[in-house]
């Protein structure tokens, strides 16, 4: 049985630079070990600090993946679709693993609820603002309003 706490932080900031912070992750679950494997069926509990895409603040992104990782303890004669890691030596290290698909759960974009916030990157500037997809259906370009003029004279004198 598997109860542990870990904490993986620096090895992951160095490889993805975005990811701020990260928490301790829970680890919990089971090895399952026979004569040519060994069997982890793992749940990862914990949470990772990303800026978010919009806005740049700290947005908390929670992380609760299960997953099932097999380590070879002998040659490669085990043959399956899922993914396999061959073991060097005589330990088993599940923490490249467990760093793997912690990096695998950050998303390409993420954003944050409150957009107003005051450490929130600023929402508008000189000759600038942004734009969501609602204001920007109900807006017309102040560039071609004098076009939309023109089609209502156009239609009035028809």
């Amino acid at each position: 049985m598997i109860d542990d706490i870990v904490r993986v932080d620096e090895e992951i900031k160095e490889t993805d630079s975005s990811i701020r912070e990260i928490s301790p992750m829970h680890i919990t679950g089971r090895g399952d070990i026979d004569s040519t494997k060994v069997t982890f069926h793992l749940k990862i509990e914990g949470h990772l600090i990303l800026p978010c895409s919009r806005t740049l603040v700290d947005v908390k992104l929670p992380i609760n993946v299960e997953t099932t990782e097999t380590f070879l303890l002998q040659g490669s004669e085990y043959d399956t679709e899922e993914e396999v890691y061959q073991v060097k030596g005589d330990v088993v290290d599940l923490m490249p693993v467990i760093r793997e698909i912690l990096l695998l759960e950050v998303p390409m974009q993420i954003f944050c609820d409150d957009v107003n916030r005051d450490d929130a990157a600023p929402q508008s500037g000189k000759d600038w603002e942004v734009v969501h997809d609602k204001d920007r259906s109900e807006k017309i370009d102040p560039r071609l309003a004098g076009l939309a003029k023109f089609f209502d004279e156009n239609n009035s004198s028809s």
